[in-house]
């Protein structure tokens, strides 16, 4: 098999994956009256944990940047949902927190963003699975920690909970760990942590929805001060 048609083979799973995730998640929300909240994380880190198939991808060819087809594909689609979607459109039911459609063209959009950039400029480097880790499990759970545990309030752009930030550290720092191990046998753990403490503290002070682009960005900053 050429590494051509071998990489588009895997593409095509990694679509068929982030799709099929959506799905069942709008299945859900829609008949089993799932909670949005919930199946708006869960998309989430299932959508940041797509960078598992780079993986399978045969880096010998240029096709390997086709791993961001699932991304770029949602980016597009985020856009028009954003300003054309009902009320019933399975990203607005899935993806957001109000149902306001408008609301895909903020978090969900700027997440697809990232892993567009992740896929292509820093594809399968320490900083990328770093960044998605935190990105996806961190960012992913802390809310939903914080929504239940968090009784120590705080509140700069956004209300927080000190359990919710706690939550955001020990679990990103764990899904940057897990990523990185996948990839690689020797890792820095010295910066996972620091990209990890950073990224919690600018999450403290992020703006609602802005923290899927500064967290990757503080990282991408810490990366190229660190190393």
């Amino acid at each position: 098999m050429s590494p051509l048609f071998y990489n588009i083979v895997i593409t095509i799973v990694g679509i068929a994956y982030v799709f099929t995730v959506v799905g069942v998640m709008d299945f859900l929300v829609k008949k089993k009256n799932f909670p949005q909240d919930i199946s708006r994380k869960i998309v989430h880190i299932a959508a940041g944990s797509w960078l598992i198939f780079w993986l399978f991808f045969d880096d010998s060819h240029w096709s390997k940047y086709f791993n961001i087809a699932p991304a770029f594909i949602w980016t597009v689609l985020l856009i028009i949902k954003g300003l054309t979607a009902d009320s019933n459109d399975e990203a607005v039911k899935t993806m957001t927190r109000t149902g306001d459609r408008r609301e895909l063209l903020k978090g969900p959009l700027y997440f697809t963003l990232v892993m567009c950039l992740m896929g292509t400029v820093y594809y399968k480097t320490p900083l990328a699975l770093t960044a998605m880790g935190v990105l996806a499990w961190g960012d992913g759970l802390a809310p939903i920690f914080g929504k239940r545990y968090g009784k120590n309030k705080y509140y700069i752009f956004a209300e927080k909970s000190l359990q919710g930030s706690a939550a955001f550290l020990l679990l990103g720092f764990l899904g940057a760990v897990l990523f990185n191990v996948l990839f690689y046998d020797s890792i820095d753990f010295g910066f996972i942590l620091v990209a990890v403490i950073i990224a919690t503290i600018v999450e403290a002070f992020s703006p609602r929805d802005a923290d899927n682009i500064l967290i990757p960005l503080v990282i991408i900053v810490a990366y190229s001060i660190y190393f």
